[in-house]
């Protein structure tokens, strides 16, 4: 079972996302509107992958990804915006995340296939 955990200020992703994931056998997933109570999540249990916006209240997905970073170097997190410049996408590899998505997505088929990809990835 490959657990998922979506964090995102946006309900409809997350709901959209879940709904998705619960369709499709092999996923667990858990979802967060507070990127606060995500990272808090994301720390204190075993993951394979998280989904991330960058623009966020609270805190954004930057800061976010170097917490868990810091604590869980080995952790494979896919960055996720609608707004986006080059140096953000540079910025975000530069800190670790693993590969990057624009919403909306092209396709859910095309974000499953992210997820194999940074999953197999070493």
């Amino acid at each position: 079972m490959i657990k998922i955990v979506i964090i995102d200020d946006e309900v409809q992703i997350l709901n959209m996302l879940e709904i998705f994931f619960k369709r499709m056998s092999g996923f667990s997933v858990e979802t967060f509107s507070s990127p606060i109570s995500g990272l808090e999540y994301v720390l204190s249990n075993n993951i394979d992958i998280v989904l991330l916006d960058i623009m966020m209240p609270q805190m954004d997905g930057i800061e976010v990804l170097d917490k868990i970073k810091d604590k869980k170097p080995n952790a494979k997190v896919i960055m996720m915006s609608a707004y986006s410049t080059l140096d953000r996408v540079l910025q975000t590899h530069k800190k670790g995340a693993d590969s990057y998505l624009m919403k909306p997505f092209e396709s859910l088929a095309t974000l499953q296939t992210k997820i194999k990809e940074v999953l197999n990835s070493n």
